[in-house]
């Protein structure tokens, strides 16, 4: 069995170490703000990145393009090596197509490699829990198949549930009207948010008040994971780690897991969240 390889795209947004630590390739994705580019995950630290959102500053994103993603997967099928790619959600940004013509255009150029780009329907920790997923199968021996039919059977199972402090970020990208974000606002509304089986982020509910939406996020977690195993649950955050860590409590509290990853939100899908998001990942019955 060929050696390969398991990359993504950095809007799996978990920490730069922990990626290093497993050999994990990362093809970043751009963001523009106050008239400087930088690379997600390479730029920007969480900290200076927010405090430029706070100042009012506008992070305009963009994808990787077809030829940037073929330079970056080429080198492992030189190597000899095969290549899984777990591409950021079609449903929010053309990476995954760009992802998917680069494959194509190597397989050809490669023909004794295999190369396998999944678009997993997954943003930020979510694609973090699916590659932990799909780690721990490699590591155990399972061949390129195997790891990616499990990841295309089981990405719709990756729960995302989502809070943002400030609706004018969501107004910005579309999801809410100009007099939603003005009156929800005022009056303290905080919109509950998921990622549907199209990839896409869906407003589904709200909460008057942040701690009744942060409780709120993890009693979806609650209700979605019953009769899984989950070992792990990852948390993302927009520079507000302490709800985070109040977030993980509850965690730990109703579903019994201690495993838990917690991580600030990276700088692309920042962009379009702004500061004070908070998430709650794990794996369930259905999203």
């Amino acid at each position: 069995m060929r050696d390969y390889v398991i990359t993504v795209n950095s809007t799996v947004d978990l920490p730069r170490e922990w990626l290093e630590e497993r050999n994990v390739p990362v093809i970043p994705l751009r963001y523009t703000i106050d008239g400087e580019t930088y690379t997600d995950m390479y730029g920007l630290s969480a900290k200076e990145f927010f405090a430029k959102i706070r100042e009012g500053k506008m992070s305009v994103t963009s994808q990787v393009n077809p030829d940037e993603a073929v330079a970056a997967l080429e080198p492992f099928l030189k190597e000899g090596k095969d290549v899984l790619h777990l591409g950021f959600s079609s449903g929010l940004s053309g990476t995954y197509n760009s992802m998917r013509i680069a494959g194509e255009e190597l397989a050809e150029k490669y023909p004794e490699a295999k190369v396998i780009v999944i678009d997993t329907l997954c943003a930020c920790l979510g694609e973090g829990l699916l590659l932990y997923h799909a780690l721990k199968l490699k590591n155990a021996g399972k061949s390129i198949d195997e790891v990616a039919q499990w990841v295309e059977e089981n990405k719709l199972h990756v729960c995302h549930n989502v809070t943002v402090d400030d609706l004018h970020h969501l107004h910005r990208g579309g999801r809410v009207s100009k007099t939603t974000a003005i009156v929800g606002t005022m009056i303290q509304i905080k919109p509950i948010i998921h990622v549907d089986n199209e990839g896409k982020l869906q407003v589904i509910g709200k909460e008057r008040g942040r701690k009744r939406s942060l409780n709120k996020i993890v009693d979806m977690a609650v209700e979605q994971s019953k009769g899984w195993d989950n070992d792990m649950v990852m948390i993302t955050h927009g520079d507000c780690v302490e709800e985070a860590e109040y977030v993980a409590g509850l965690v730990r509290e109703k579903m019994g897991v201690e495993q838990i990853l917690i991580n600030n939100i990276g700088t692309v899908i920042g962009s379009h969240t702004g500061p004070g998001v908070l998430a709650v990942f794990c794996m369930g019955n259905k999203r």
